[in-house]
């Protein structure tokens, strides 16, 4: 089995990795995990806070947790990823400003995992940024927010309209109120409260409905479907 490390930045995306994807990926002989960004460290005391993003100096913590496990675990077969929303990315990132003169939303993400890239510097490290945020997964099939949240058939009903409206999940906006949180939010109060229930959602949805209709969700699939060969 070749193995995969992956960062995540909540615990939503954990919950999807440990329930999902890494039952996925066994079937390509991949065996992967997971652990949460870390957002702050003290050594002296031996505590180290993780999940989200600090609001300064982000992404020094994020490159310095990234590092320190390319160097615990040297295997040059396993390989490193990230799982971080685009939605709200702090703008020390490599590669941000340079994104924002891009008018392709892909074409944005594309520029800072490349930047990442660069900047970790290592053939094991493959950087994935989500767009616009975990979430957008859900508007590959809403529906299935069915399954959990029984009373809200006309919401569900809206949200389900949206995703045709757009066609493309991933390109559903980034806005304050209307990135594909908020909109879930908005017709579905409670969800702001049980957020990570979106893993099992998304979970139920099926990978191969998410590859079928979030293409850089898909991309970044493949790419790991294919570490073993």
């Amino acid at each position: 089995m070749t193995r995969l490390h992956i960062t995540a930045e909540g615990q939503t995306e954990e919950r999807f990795v440990k329930d999902c994807l890494a039952w996925h990926l066994a079937k390509f002989n991949v065996s992967a995990d997971v652990r949460l960004v870390m957002t702050s460290a003290n050594t002296k005391a031996n505590i180290t806070c993780r999940g989200g993003f600090r609001r300064h100096n982000a992404y020094r913590m994020v490159k310095e947790d990234i590092t320190r496990w390319l160097k615990e675990d040297k295997d040059p077969d396993c390989y490193f990823t990230t799982m971080f929303d685009y939605y709200a990315l702090p703008d020390d990132f490599p590669g941000f400003s340079e994104a924002q003169k891009l008018s392709d939303k892909y074409d944005q993400v594309e520029a800072i995992e490349n930047a990442l890239r660069k900047d970790i510097s290592s053939r094991r490290f493959i950087p994935y940024i989500q767009l616009h945020e975990f979430e957008a997964l859900i508007f590959a099939d809403p529906q299935a927010l069915g399954n959990i949240y029984f009373e809200h058939e006309k919401g569900i009903e809206q949200l389900i309209g949206i995703s045709r409206s757009f066609g493309n999940p991933e390109l559903i906006d980034d806005g304050p109120q209307t990135a594909p949180s908020k909109r879930i939010i908005s017709l579905i109060p409670e969800h702001e409260a049980n957020k990570p229930i979106g893993a099992e959602i998304v979970r139920k949805i099926g990978i191969a409905r998410l590859k079928e209709r979030c293409k850089h969700f898909s991309s970044w699939l493949q790419q790991l479907e294919t570490l073993n060969r």
